[in-house]
């Protein structure tokens, strides 16, 4: 099976690359979905986040409050550094876990969506890497519309390679600006390459 890696900085457009892909019958394997998994109510990886960061980063109802984790983590270097190490081991083993399972499956083609793939030191799994992309001025109209501000923004961008960086280490670059329409055709022609 051959196993395709996307990434690209937040708000460039992977959730909806992903989604032309899966339309077309690739798995994708989502790590924010592995992460928000990994972080439920009674799992290993909350308690550790606990134990590390305080029972202020928990609701009442035993939930993560990602937003104050976030804030802690996004202004202070050493405290990322500390949630990578409890959650990047825990969610490659468990995407390596599922693509070995459609390997198993038989199937031809599976995508892992890893937006820190280059920064995690990931792209050794991969036979190819896209990387998707947009203009500075798009992602950041997209980051403000998910309520981010000026300061969020910059701070969340700090925590990631820049997106040139990731364009150029990438096999492939697919632009998600303009219309959605652009992105899928960019995407069929992709496959129909592969």
């Amino acid at each position: 099976m051959k196993l395709h890696g996307l990434t690209g900085g937040m708000g460039m457009g992977k959730s909806t690359v992903a989604g032309f892909f899966s339309a077309r019958g690739v798995p994708v394997i989502d790590t924010d979905e592995i992460a928000r998994r990994l972080v439920a109510p009674g799992q290993p990886a909350l308690a550790e986040i606990r134990q590390v960061f305080g029972a202020g980063v928990l609701a009442e109802d035993g939930g993560l409050k990602r937003d104050e984790l976030a804030r802690q983590v996004f202004a202070d270097a050493a405290a990322r550094k500390k949630l990578e190490a409890i959650l990047h081991p825990r969610i490659r083993e468990d995407w390596l876990a599922q693509a070995g399972r459609l390997a198993a499956e038989g199937r031809a083609l599976a995508l892992v969506m890893i937006p820190l793939l280059f920064e995690t030191q990931a792209e050794a799994h991969f036979d190819k890497v896209i990387c998707v992309a947009c203009s500075p001025a798009a992602q950041n109209a997209r980051l403000a519309a998910r309520g981010w501000s000026p300061e969020q923004t910059r701070q969340r961008l700090a925590a990631q390679w820049p997106a040139a960086q990731k364009m150029a280490r990438a096999d492939l670059v697919l632009w998600a600006e303009g219309a959605l329409r652009a992105s899928e055709q960019q995407v069929e022609r992709a496959l129909m390459r592969w």
